[in-house]
């Protein structure tokens, strides 16, 4: 059924090292395309390659972490390669990666992936079948793969439960935009995805 259906679940993906994320928050959203979210669950592994981000970077009203530290986001003030997941709205659980050093509150949201291992557990865990809309926004891609707040913390260069992981595919070419959904900084070039993906979220007017 296609390339997202032909990888196979034993595939080994060994974690991006910490010396490999760039410690600028709008470098690493960029060179994060391409690269895999790995998650491990009970009854097999799935994963998809990012082809879509943005950075909230230093200063940022919109950024989580703009206001400071609390309980909620401390893990956004981790060291870079940390898991931030938070509850949008009540409904949808985002995956964040921490971005810069220690005490600085800056992340990435992974905002869409493209499917490739464990396609038949995503499409149970989202109850749809269609592979383009498994995980085609950031809601939908951590329903897909399971990611909630018991992750949030978790370092994601070291396997474990949820880790990144480099890829040896060429991403294509990177478009760059305003992000969406937002109201802060909204003017802000910090949205990054690959042009021509079916897989990335967002209208037509941001994607060209």
């Amino acid at each position: 059924m296609g390339r997202a259906d032909s990888v196979s679940d034993s595939t080994n993906h060994p974690p991006l090292a910490r010396s490999e994320l760039p410690g600028d928050t709008a470098a690493l959203s960029r060179a994060l395309i391409g690269k895999l979210v790995v998650r491990d669950l009970p009854e097999g592994r799935v994963s998809g390659r990012i082809v879509e981000t943005e950075a909230y970077v230093v200063g940022d009203a919109a950024g989580h972490g703009f206001r400071g530290m609390t309980p909620r986001n401390r893990s956004l003030f981790l060291e870079r390669g940390h898991a931030y997941v938070y509850l949008a709205y009540g409904i949808s659980f985002m995956l964040n990666v921490s971005s810069e050093t220690p005490g600085i509150g800056t992340g990435v949201l992974i905002r869409a992936l493209e499917p490739l291992e464990g396609v038949a557990i995503m499409r149970l865990n989202r109850g749809v079948e269609r592979l383009r809309d498994l995980t085609r926004g950031p809601g939908r891609l951590a329903m897909a793969l399971r990611i909630d707040r018991s992750l949030d913390g978790l370092d994601l260069c070291r396997k474990g439960p949820l880790w990144l992981a480099d890829a040896a595919h060429d991403p294509g070419e990177i478009g760059q935009s305003t992000r969406i959904g937002i109201s802060k900084d909204a003017e802000r070039l910090l949205r990054f995805y690959v042009r021509g993906s079916p897989f990335v979220s967002g209208p037509r007017s941001l994607n060209g």
